[in-house]
């Protein structure tokens, strides 16, 4: 098999982070995003800088007070006519803060060709300005693509039309393949709940290398990707939110995954606003953020179609649903029934259509929150997931259509623990892939066992593996821990 070379970032002037006017970097490398059979997004954003900056003030421990729902916040953010809320010291820019990754204007340029062919055959964009009000962000739009074919690429950045290019990231990734392709063996990784302060490794989460190692087709990351209701700094201002995407993905480890692997973004209420929020909750904990302005700065900081929720065809004998949470759900504390939903009428109808619909041998939603369980038992009135007795009317719903399919399943982010549990009335599985490390796992409060046929309280990832053997398809979960370990493995029977 031939193997097309990836390269992680090079600085083609200098790896220095000093700040020149002629001169820019590409600290965050890229993101390769919703990636089908014919079409793709490369993200990418120009930096002043060429890693995050290692030295600076850290931003100021605020004075948290409890609010009236038992929640603890900055005292500062009662009268927030200081947007950064006394977190960055007086006197000072968020710019000179440690681990800062500033944008700057300038240009970007993609390549990109078929692996196999000669790069003078490449498809150029032309050089474009990156935006400004998006967080100095640019996504580049594929189409017209082969399925199940590696594209070589090669973006590029420039202070200036005058000026020379001065970094550049050349990669590669493989489309999907085409819908009737069954001999397509596809294996993709799922992530949930990651924080600068529960990481593992100094360059990032130890498990993105062990991730990289597995040569996955694709990527899912089901949300609480950043936490702007957590400190260090709380994002109380739209700045402080762009802050910490852009410092967790010039982290080495991160940023060198997502410059090979396709991958699939979804978000939860951490990355969405605040803990568990919903578009018309009150603000009384973000300052200056606002519901909105969360929702924006997740589509720029990655690659996004046209709406948040879709489905991807991987070849004959896989198809998945990626869904949003967030944006259409009503208030957790309003009283349950039909007018009670987390997707909304109009992707409640999206789903049942396209899942009956599709042919693929084997299904998954992939959600970010759980829809089986078990949950624990002290947040049964929480109403934040279809697992809540309060949101019972959609979740029964829900459960019913996909246990009435054969070799459809859930896999769900937003717990921190793995597990995989059946109902053993509906036959329905669902698969917790855990958080990103064992520092940001918990215990699952709640006796109630009955479901579960795995546990593991730990952080890690799950894997997926789609292959077929001999003309027969299967479908096999591994969980890993964060060492890279199989710590549990499930293959349900076809048919199931």
């Amino acid at each position: 098999m031939k193997h097309f070379t990836i390269a992680t970032i090079i600085l083609i002037s200098t790896t220095s982070t000093a700040v020149s006017a002629n001169v820019v970097h590409l600290a965050n490398g890229v993101k390769i995003g919703e990636v089908t059979s014919t079409s793709g997004i490369i993200w990418v954003r120009l930096t002043a800088q060429a890693e995050y900056k290692s030295d600076g003030p850290e931003f100021q421990q605020p004075q948290l007070v409890e609010t009236p729902d038992g929640n603890k916040v900055d005292a500062a953010i009662a009268a927030p006519e200081n947007g950064y809320c006394h977190q960055i010291p007086q006197g000072l820019r968020l710019q000179e803060m440690q681990t800062v990754v500033p944008g700057t204007r300038g240009q970007v340029r993609l390549r990109y060709w078929p692996a196999d062919a000669e790069s003078a055959k490449s498809v150029t964009f032309d050089w474009t300005a990156v935006d400004a009000a998006r967080d100095f962000t640019h996504q580049f739009q594929l189409s017209s693509l082969r399925p199940g074919t590696r594209y070589a690429f090669v973006v590029e950045g420039r202070a200036a039309a005058s000026a020379d290019v001065t970094a550049s990231v050349p990669s590669s990734f493989k489309t999907a393949p085409a819908r009737d392709d069954a001999s397509a063996n596809v294996t993709f990784t799922v992530v949930t709940g990651q924080k600068w302060q529960t990481r593992d490794d100094p360059r990032g989460q130890k498990i993105y290398p062990i991730m990289s190692g597995l040569e996955p087709s694709f990527f899912v990351h089901t949300g609480d990707i950043v936490y702007y209701d957590q400190l260090n700094p709380w994002a109380t201002h739209i700045d402080l939110a762009r802050f910490k995407w852009n410092r967790t993905y010039s982290q080495p480890s991160l940023r060198d995954f997502h410059n090979r692997v396709p991958s699939y973004f979804i978000k939860d209420d951490h990355d969405s606003w605040q803990n568990d929020c919903w578009p018309t909750q009150a603000n009384n904990r973000m300052g200056q953020f606002t519901w909105e302005q969360g929702r924006r700065v997740f589509l720029e900081q990655v690659p996004m179609g046209d709406r948040t929720y879709r489905t991807i065809r991987w070849g004959k004998h896989l198809q998945v649903w990626l869904v949003e949470g967030r944006d259409f759900r009503s208030p957790n504390d309003a009283p349950d029934g039909r007018d009670k939903t987390i997707w909304g009428e109009e992707q409640n109808q999206w789903f049942r259509r396209t899942v009956t619909q599709s042919d693929a041998t084997f299904r998954v939603l992939i959600s970010p929150t759980p829809v089986l369980g078990p949950d624990h038992l002290w947040k049964e009135g929480k109403s934040d997931n279809h697992v809540a007795t309060t949101r019972s009317w959609e979740g029964a719903r829900l459960r019913q259509l996909i246990s009435s399919q054969k070799n459809m399943f859930v896999v769900c982010g937003d717990r921190h623990w793995q597990y995989v549990s059946a109902d053993p009335e509906s036959g329905l599985r669902e698969y917790s892939c855990g958080p990103t490390t064992d520092r940001h796992s918990t215990t699952l409060k709640n006796d109630d066992h009955r479901l579960l046929k795995y546990l593991g309280e730990r952080g890690g990832f799950l894997a997926v593996t789609v292959s077929t053997k001999n003309g027969t398809p299967t479908i096999v979960f591994r969980h890993y821990d964060v060492s890279g370990n199989v710590v549990n493995e499930d293959t349900p029977a076809l048919g199931s």
